[in-house]
């Protein structure tokens, strides 16, 4: 299929499932303005009964596994070098270099121009490279700036795309321009997945959230995706349960799995383990799995190490042990 042919096909996907003849701000408007609200009570007492499940030691062991296999390891600052990137490609193939049955992070994440070095540092592996594009983080610049940003990435052998919205025009009501830029960078991404960023820190309600969702799944994203992790705040699980509704209500809808991918503030093993239990219970255990949701948590892997060493060996390791991947390491 051409890029050509899967932009219309977008376009008429979603005037099918609107009922309208022309896709318009208007239609599109009445269209999520009509999904259900969200009870914000409800939501964060969900969110919290759930934060309360306990978990096994096997079931954690499992956890901790699964977690680590859904790292999006990354590195986005403007003093990273060639070295820093394949210091951390290194690290997401042997997380842990002591025990080689520790999983491999699911992918590396770069700005664009270092996409070429992540690219040959992990070849030959499945973990995937991942671009930040689109003017990441602020999403400020002309379409046709973002679609040479993703287009590069791309060329460069980006696997994954993470773009972001424009949240001015989608607070200002603008959903088509939201629409139209996420159809036109899914169409220059080409074979890559695209991950839409929404930061949900700047929509301000959960119901913005659950609009941004819908309109980012209509618009052919392949994940949803919460925020750049470089403002406050970032993912929080409330958030992420009305996310993981709209990608199950979605597939109820259309047949069609889209993943979703917390991103900020989430440090420990318990906060990873509190989101998988979200996902089971939330999405369905179709989503347990790093094609279909990943964590944007860099720090969090060094805490999930500890963790499984501390069920592996019954004393935790110091946290020397583990090597410190912070934006200020030097490689």
């Amino acid at each position: 299929m051409s890029r050509t042919d899967l932009a219309a096909q977008t376009s008429a996907s979603a005037r099918d499932l609107l009922g309208v003849s022309r896709l318009t701000n208007a239609a599109l408007t009445r269209w999520l303005h009509a999904l259900p609200g969200v009870d914000q009570v409800g939501c964060e007492a969900r969110a919290g009964a759930l934060s309360t499940r306990s978990v096994k030691a096997d079931s954690k062991r499992a956890a901790i596994d699964l977690a680590i296999s859904m790292i999006d390891l990354t590195t986005l600052e403007g003093a990273d070098t060639h070295n820093r990137v394949r210091g951390l490609a290194a690290k997401a193939l042997r997380p842990d270099p002591t025990d080689p049955s520790t999983p491999r992070t699911a992918a590396v994440c770069v700005y664009g121009d270092m996409v070429a070095t992540a690219k040959e540092a992990l070849q030959g592996s499945d973990v995937k490279v991942a671009a930040v594009a689109t003017a990441f983080p602020s999403g400020r610049a002309s379409l046709a700036v973002k679609l040479v940003d993703t287009q590069d990435a791309v060329a460069a052998g980006a696997d994954e795309i993470d773009m972001v919205i424009d949240r001015g025009a989608f607070l200002s009501g603008r959903y088509l321009d939201v629409f139209h830029q996420v159809a036109r960078v899914k169409e220059a991404a080409g074979p890559a997945r695209l991950k839409v960023i929404m930061e949900t820190g700047e929509l301000a309600t959960y119901d913005n959230v659950r609009r941004a969702s819908w309109l980012c799944l209509l618009a052919g994203a392949d994940f949803i995706k919460t925020s750049t992790g470089k403002i406050s705040p970032a993912a929080t699980l409330p958030v992420t349960l009305v996310m993981l509704e709209a990608v199950r209500d979605w597939r109820d809808l259309t047949g069609t799995m889209a993943g979703v991918k917390p991103a900020g503030g989430i440090r420990t093993s318990k906060d990873a383990i509190r989101y998988l239990v979200a996902v089971q219970e939330t999405a369905g255990a179709d989503w347990l799995d790093n094609h279909w949701f990943r964590f944007g948590a860099s720090s969090l892997l060094g805490d999930l190490l500890l963790q499984r060493q501390r069920l592996r060996d019954g004393v935790y390791s110091s946290v020397t042990y583990i090597a410190d991947d912070s934006p200020s390491t030097a490689y």
